[in-house]
């Protein structure tokens, strides 16, 4: 049966076209990457040009034989990007992120997609075609905008991290609005009350999702440790990619949802580091392969014949996120400055307009002219980027200098006053408040899909086997499995430290509690009593589930408590294990001593040094315990081993030990910030009279220190003279040095 089905499926698909393609679309996207490297211009440009080259509109070149071979590629590496991006997007990050960020992201994401919708209708366009042009409009692009800061010199700047925060919680949005897109395409209409369940069942099976994920596969992978070398957790975290994904479109979600919400569970896993590395290949091929596709969708003729809807766009793109991000940051508190800085730096769409292109096109509902309009948009805005940045500093200058006084004093107060120190006991609330909430909406959402899974699986199927008792049993064992986290809502979220904190600070803080408890009593005493109303009848239902809540409170015992607390500590342990695993905060071995797993980056000071060179004692007061290094682990190394880069470090040291050494054993530079191989060389530079080392020694001017470069020569007056200490630079010196050839361009006075 199954050899039928591969020759069937052989007779509709050819394997050969399929290779075929792809094999010349990766030679065209070799040749056009290496193109813009040495045009320093981002490599995704790269590929939508290849793209271009081999569709059928370039006719100079062939094209592919059946575009479905590319289709089929691109939405593998759509799988691959968004697994890519949740790996990249952890509970953490979003926590650190802070509410600015989620304020700015949603200011901007509400301001473009009506700023676009807008723009849609003045062209003429649908209103789903408008509705989906919004979407593509407001969402920046991560890969250019990094690559953009990194050629700029800006990551260490404070509105770089703003902007990067800004852009992980614009992922979640981008993954939460291709679902509401995708019912309101399939409904062809915008309905509120269709809207909000879509929105409500997304959120429910994301927390579902996260929480038994969270939960269960921290604990499996750290299990398997032992078993796990790079190409076997190549291919359990595809595995869980790809059944995530398949598991979504299941429950009625896309695929690229299930690969994003399985890659920010193991974003919090100790292995996502190792995952991200050994998964950058697979998804570098796919994601080229999908930017290809995009680039395939470029038509030079429907270009020209919407050339000025192309330029309203790129101007209702850069103009609106200039407003809207600058906005976003100053509603949030930051200075005019920071906030500016951050709104020209998101002047461009990218990956993700081309993603909820993609939808739309698969969908039936985005009209095909509008694919290459938003692609034609993205290639304009993503060539002026760097451009507007540069612009940020001297706009913001302008500014201050024309800003009324009146005006300028209100937005140097409001900054003040946003970070400002809360009070003790404000501080208190927020943190009582924050674990009340979670702690309801977590046990509320994991008790509704308890109860799902009793009316539609455990009730059918006890029934099914034992028709007399079946449903008495199912009954037993659901509400056997619900027990403690029904007790687990009723317990108080408030410690006994926090309410004497909070009577010493306010004398009514017990009103709040009250009624805090009061609801969470109510809102599992309802879903006991739904849960037995729908099985048996509304009398059985209040009156038996009264009972069992009541007996249920009264059954409060220290021994419950604690295993409930073990239950709450594993999935918080398991949620920051990555955390936990660096720090060794779990690792303790004797009071203040901890053990913690440390990865050597490629910037460590002592790479390559033997442990007893290293000053990790004497410096740093720890002891190594460990050593893994790929495969193979060294176990209590000697003080003649060495440290290379990727070995992870078992360390043992205090709190303030392990917390100062982190940063320095896992320094590492991102790798686009070294200069290209070919940019190092001898060449030549003459000093002229701007120099900034004329009248120096080759000592005073630090050439090695402060340029990276070796001077071999001086030529002086036709005359090649070897440089001592002592030699003075003057104008007209023709220096033979090696070095990088674009910083050395600074020793001439250019």
């Amino acid at each position: 049966m199954i050899l039928a089905n591969v020759q069937a499926v052989a007779g509709n698909f050819s394997v050969e076209g399929l290779i075929t393609d792809l094999a010349f679309i990766l030679i065209l996207g070799a040749v056009t990457t290496l193109l813009f490297k040495w045009l320093r211009q981002p490599v995704v440009l790269g590929y939508i040009v290849a793209g271009f080259l081999a569709s059928p509109h370039f006719t100079y070149l062939p094209s592919v034989t059946t575009e479905a071979n590319i289709d089929f590629w691109a939405q593998i590496g759509i799988i691959v990007l968004l697994f890519s991006l949740g790996l990249e997007f952890s509970f953490r990050k979003l926590v650190n992120a802070g509410g600015s960020a989620v304020v700015t992201a949603l200011f901007i994401v509400c301001g473009m997609m009506g700023a676009g919708f807008a723009a849609g209708h003045i062209l003429g366009f649908s209103n789903i075609n408008s509705l989906f042009l919004g979407g593509m409009l407001s969402m920046s692009s991560t890969t250019i905008i990094i690559k953009a800061f990194t050629d700029l010199n800006l990551r260490h700047r404070k509105f770089a991290s703003l902007v990067f925060a800004v852009l992980i919680v614009e992922d979640l949005f981008a993954v939460l609005m291709m679902v509401i897109l995708s019912s309101i395409a399939i409904n062809n209409s915008v309905e509120g009350t269709e809207m909000l369940y879509s929105v409500s069942k997304l959120l429910f099976f994301l927390i579902i999702w996260f929480v038994v994920g969270v939960f269960v596969l921290p604990s499996l992978l750290n299990s398997q440790r032992q078993f796990l070398n790079s190409e076997t957790l190549l291919i359990v975290s595809m595995g869980l990619c790809l059944g995530m994904a398949v598991f979504s479109v299941a429950c009625g979600f896309s695929l690229a949802l299930g690969a994003f919400v399985m890659g920010s569970i193991l974003a919090g896993t100790s292995f996502a580091e190792r995952i991200e590395r050994l998964t950058m290949p697979v998804k570098d091929l796919f994601g080229s392969v999908f930017f290809i596709s995009v680039g395939m969708m470029v038509n030079p003729t429907i270009i020209s014949q919407y050339w000025l809807p192309i330029l309203i766009l790129s101007a209702v793109v850069v103009v609106g996120m200039i407003f809207f991000g600058t906005f976003g940051m100053l509603l949030t508190g930051q200075t005019l400055k920071v906030a500016i800085e951050s709104g020209f730096s998101l002047t461009q769409i990218g990956e993700f307009a081309f993603i909820i292109a993609s939808l739309g096109m698969s969908l039936g509902v985005l009209d095909p002219q509008i694919y290459p309009i938003v692609v034609a948009v993205s290639v304009v805005t993503t060539f002026t980027t760097p451009y507007f940045i540069r612009m940020s500093g001297p706009v913001s200058e302008w500014v201050e200098r024309h800003l009324p006084k009146r005006l300028h004093f209100l937005i140097d107060r409001y900054s003040e006053s946003a970070t400002a120190e809360q009070s003790v006991a404000r501080e208190l609330w927020t943190s009582l408040l924050k674990r009340y909430l979670w702690r309801v909406v977590l046990y509320s959402i994991v008790l509704i899909a308890m109860c799902i899974i009793t009316l539609h699986y455990v009730i059918p199927i006890t029934v099914g086997m034992f028709p007399s008792w079946g449903r008495l049993l199912g009954t037993v064992l659901s509400l056997s499995a619900m027990a403690p986290f029904l007790l687990a809502m009723t317990y108080p979220a408030s410690k006994t430290t926090e309410r004497k904190r909070l009577r010493e600070c306010n004398a009514r803080f017990d009103v709040p509690l009250i009624i805090m408890t009061v609801v969470r009593l109510l809102i599992a005493m309802i879903i006991l009593v739904y849960l037995l109303s729908t099985i048996y009848s509304m009398a059985v239902g209040w009156t038996v589930g009264v009972a069992l809540f009541i007996i249920m409170l009264m059954s409060y015992s220290k021994t419950v408590k604690a295993r409930l607390s073990k239950i709450e500590t594993r999935f918080m342990d398991n949620l920051n294990e990555r955390e936990l695993r660096k720090t060794g905060a779990k690792n303790s071995l004797v009071p203040n001593m901890h053990l913690a797993y440390m990865t050597v980056g490629y910037d460590c000071p002592f790479v390559g040094e033997q442990l007893k060179n290293s000053g990790l004692r004497s410096r740093y007061g720890v002891s190594v315990s460990s050593i893994q290094r790929g495969n193979s682990m060294i176990m209590v190394p000697g003080a003649d081993s060495r440290i290379f880069p990727g070995d992870i470090l078992g360390v043992i040291g205090s709190d303030e030990e392990l917390q100062s050494l982190i940063p320095v054993v896992e320094a590492n530079n991102d790798d686009s910030d070294a200069p290209a191989v070919d940019d190092v060389r001898l060449t030549s530079v003459r000093l002229t009279d701007v120099s900034p080392i004329i009248g120096k020694t080759v000592v005073t001017s630090r050439l090695r220190e402060k340029y990276e470069s070796l001077l071999v020569a001086v030529q002086r007056d036709d005359k090649y003279v070897q440089p001592d200490a002592s030699l003075v630079f003057a104008a007209g010196d023709v220096l033979w040095i090696v070095g990088d050839v674009h910083r050395l361009k600074e020793l001439g006075g250019q």
